[in-house]
């Protein structure tokens, strides 16, 4: 931490939905359903996790934990960096309202947060962005660049892995557009998603998803409710994991009968996002959720809005 290293800080990471439709590992988008850590200093070396409430008590605990990882190696990275001195042991405590293997970034933005507080900890400048440097080792922690990119930046970025490193393009968004999201209780993890795509695809399909993907950026930049429920139409996995999730494609038509622009699988799932008029999120996120219900209580549902810009690391 800044100096003596002896004040508490906090940072709010928001998660993400990414994929969107054809945007396979590469499109994401930061949305209000949020990571709140605390980062105390402790008289321990190294870095523990301390209680943690919301869903985040469902995450991974001690060294598996991404948010220990990302703190730990963001802080050996700007460490070479910057020069800085060594730092002391810390305690993490966190609260998320993110569900967990659901295709909403809790993993996106546990490496986000854990690498925003080693900026704070190290003394790197916290008023620019994050570096590429630091948008490349959140690209290595998770494997795909949609959903640390977005949390790391806020806003909608599209994250492509080059040789030469992690290029982001950021994308407009029209301000008229809602979202609304829906999970059931089922989760869906990573893992599981991607056994289910297939190893080849029809050249016919490989080829219609990058003018799918013109067809929904340019929506998104204008507003344009038919470019975006034709851009969101996509052929590399929503075919393949749908059949995954119960319910999910009546949802997604319920969606569409609600007044949504479309609909889709966030990120790998088993949560579904739907794109509309703002003013009319709200019926949409419900109709998402009677149609994915399999009892009681099974599902969740919320209307989100985009969040814009780089998470800021505060005093405690």
């Amino acid at each position: 931490m800044p100096e003596s290293h002896s004040q508490s800080l906090r940072v709010r990471v928001p998660g993400s939905t990414s994929n969107l439709g054809p945007g396979f590992d590469c499109l994401g988008l930061a949305l209000s359903v949020f990571l709140d850590v605390e980062c105390r200093a402790s008289e321990q070396e190294g870095i523990r996790l301390g209680p943690c409430t919301g869903t985040a008590k469902s995450l991974p605990q001690g060294e598996h934990n991404l948010l220990v990882q990302a703190l730990q190696r963001g802080i050996e990275l700007l460490r070479r960096a910057t020069d800085a001195d060594r730092v002391g042991g810390f305690e993490l405590r966190a609260h998320s309202e993110i569900p967990v293997a659901r295709g909403m970034g809790s993993s996106g933005a546990a490496i986000a947060a854990g690498l925003c507080l080693a900026r704070a900890i190290v003394g790197a400048d916290c008023d620019r962005p994050p570096s590429s440097a630091l948008l490349e080792l959140a690209l290595e922690m998770e494997g795909h660049p949609d959903n640390s990119t977005a949390s790391l930046l806020g806003g909608c970025t599209l994250g492509i892995p080059l040789g030469t490193g992690l290029q982001v393009i950021r994308q407009d968004l029209h301000d008229s557009i809602g979202f609304a999201l829906a999970w059931p209780d089922t989760p869906l993890t990573t893992e599981e998603a991607r056994s289910a795509l297939p190893v080849t695809l029809p050249h016919a399909d490989a080829c219609e998803n990058p003018r799918r993907l013109a067809l929904l950026l340019a929506g998104l930049r204008d507003g344009d409710p038919g470019a975006i429920r034709a851009g969101l139409q996509d052929r590399l996995h929503v075919p393949y994991r749908l059949p995954l999730i119960p319910g999910a494609q009546g949802a997604l038509e319920a969606a569409l009968e609600a007044g949504a622009y479309g609909a889709t699988i966030s990120g790998s799932g088993s949560a579904l996002v739907a794109l509309g008029p703002k003013g009319g999120m709200q019926a949409v996120s419900e109709a998402l959720a009677k149609a994915l219900d399999v009892g009681p209580g099974a599902t969740c549902s919320r209307v989100a809005e985009p969040v814009w810009g780089y998470p800021r690391v505060e005093s405690a």
